[in-house]
């Protein structure tokens, strides 16, 4: 019996999550030192997210031109 194509996980389609676990903003937060033992788990501040873009490869330097080919 085959897997349905819907059924199936491609990473390539995978996309960035938009929202944060709690433990997550508490690691971010710990790691801006914005984060004290004395404050509530309940009604963290918000926290961003930095969305990484696959950024385009420069072109090598390009070679010198030759004056003349023979």
């Amino acid at each position: 019996m085959s897997l349905h194509p819907s059924l199936k996980v491609d990473s390539a389609g995978a996309q960035q999550r938009t929202v944060l676990t709690r433990i997550e903003r508490i690691k971010d937060l710990m790691k801006k030192g914005k984060w004290s033992e004395e404050v509530s788990v309940i009604g963290l501040p918000k926290t961003k997210i930095v969305k990484v873009k696959a950024g385009r490869k420069k072109k090598a330097a390009e070679e010198p031109k030759d004056e003349k080919k023979k």
